[in-house]
């Protein structure tokens, strides 16, 4: 596991900032089914083209997106490797709270057993 510092140049920093918000979270979940442009991603907000632009700011400078050129359009589209640097650090804890929960349920059927 990578082990960050604290600051400006902290990618798992900027990536954890960058999910913190629901926009953010909604327009990756956007992405996940393929690339889009600005205006595709604007649709399910109510949110004006500056605003929606100042998220994907946000998850471009934290890796997490990169745009692209496409004649006029310039399409969005997931970067997995910064999303994959997120699921790294967090599958320590989702492997240790499964293992809490597999000992929940052993012990749960002990007692079961012990009841009949």
């Amino acid at each position: 596991m990578t082990i960050y510092h604290h600051g400006a140049a902290d990618p798992l920093s900027s990536a954890f900032h960058a999910l913190g918000d629901p926009t953010r979270r909604a327009i990756l979940a956007q992405l996940a089914s393929g690339e889009a442009s600005v205006s595709e991603l604007m649709a399910p907000f109510e949110l004006s083209q500056p605003t929606i632009s100042k998220h994907l700011k946000v998850l471009e400078r934290a890796g997490l997106i990169v745009g692209g050129r496409d004649a006029q359009r310039r399409p969005r589209r997931l970067a997995p490797s910064a999303m994959k640097e997120v699921a790294n650090w967090i599958e320590p804890f989702r492997q240790q709270w499964e293992r809490r929960l597999d000992h929940l349920e052993a012990h749960l059927a002990k007692m079961k057993q012990q009841e009949k």
